[in-house]
């Protein structure tokens, strides 16, 4: 059973925000599904749903990070490589780059991993930490 059913965001431009997570979440294999027309969802077998909606006050953002609500999602992918190409199609599809990927000894030795940044302020990390030999 799931712990976590869907997860759902609010951005300013529904358009843009599907330009922008389309790539991602195609790379990540999740199917796309739009039952809403005002937004969109990505969803996975054995995966929660992610959710686009269009914010009720447009004019609200963008998200500033480290404010309440919102701080990152991170995606496990399963290699260094994997984060650096999975980094390089959200750059492509217009994210902003808060972090290039590198190693966070501070987290574990293994820890490998990068941020970006979409225009609505929402942060995603691609990281890869795996088990201690």
């Amino acid at each position: 059973m799931l712990i976590f059913d869907h997860l759902s965001l609010s951005v300013a431009d529904i358009e843009r925000a599907r330009e922008q997570f389309a790539p991602i979440m195609h790379e990540l294999r999740f199917e796309r599904f739009d039952a809403d027309p005002k937004g969109s969802s990505w969803q996975r077998e054995g995966e929660p749903e992610f959710i686009l909606m269009p914010a009720r006050e447009p004019d609200s953002g963008p998200h500033v990070h480290g404010r309440v609500g919102w701080q990152h999602l991170a995606f496990e992918v399963g290699s260094r490589a994997e984060v650096d190409r999975l980094h390089a199609v959200a750059t492509d599809a217009g994210w902003t780059v808060v972090r290039d990927p590198k190693e966070y000894p501070r987290f574990t030795d293994r820890y490998y991993a990068s941020f970006v940044e979409d225009d609505n302020g929402i942060r995603i990390e691609f990281m890869n930490n795996p088990p201690r030999e």
